[in-house]
């Protein structure tokens, strides 16, 4: 069984998703923003932060995700003396969702556990909104915000100015995403009806 990874930008229905699969797929799901504010609180000197600087961030955390994603994810050989295949459980499967994501960086590590490339161990879902414009962008974030969301206290003018990026950085996102073999879906309309065909996507190459 593959694990999985959603990656894509913010608020395009990663954790949504995430929750989805592990409602009807019985998936544990594990958050690259929680895991980010963990480093934060534990490790601060790392630099790897909440809303601060996302190309650092990115960076930082590379290093930890390539050696995670390898040694919970490859069932044969040696990393550090670690029997990898006698540490390995049967029918334990995550599915990771975030948007720190280097890929240039975390796939020079994965290769230290034999994994060539990450299509061959995990089952790649990339989100993305590249119909959606900077108004649409701009009213589903004050309909949909919570006081979780950290554009949730922005004014309308600043708020504006992240819609704004929102779209050129879905596009780079999308480009970055299909470069490392992501199947993309785009959820600016019908997010539901998308979700829906993502599991039946999954669940047909599980069998």
């Amino acid at each position: 069984m593959k694990n999985i990874i959603i990656a894509g930008p913010s608020r395009a229905g990663k954790s949504t998703l995430a929750r989805k699969i592990n409602e009807e797929l019985n998936y544990f799901v594990i958050s690259v923003d929680k895991l980010v504010a963990t480093f934060q609180g534990a490790y601060p000197q790392l630099n790897i932060k909440l809303n601060w600087n996302r190309r650092k961030t990115t960076d930082n955390l590379a290093p930890f995700l390539g050696h995670f994603l390898g040694a919970f994810s490859s069932s044969h050989g040696v990393a550090y003396e670690l029997n990898l295949r006698a540490h390995a459980v049967k029918g334990n499967r995550f599915v990771l969702e975030g948007g720190y994501f280097n890929f240039e960086k975390i796939l020079p590590i994965l290769k230290m556990y034999e994994i060539e490339e990450l299509k061959d161990n995990f089952l790649l879902i990339g989100l993305v909104q590249n119909k959606k414009t900077a108004d649409e962008f701009f009213n589903d974030f004050r309909k949909y915000d919570t006081e979780d969301d950290w554009t949730y206290s922005l004014d309308d003018d600043d708020l504006r100015e992240v819609s704004q990026e929102a779209i050129p950085f879905s596009r780079s996102m999308t480009d970055h995403l299909v470069k490392y073999g992501f199947t993309i879906y785009d959820t600016s309309t019908e997010r539901e009806q998308v979700f829906d065909k993502i599991v039946e996507d999954i669940k047909s190459k599980l069998v």
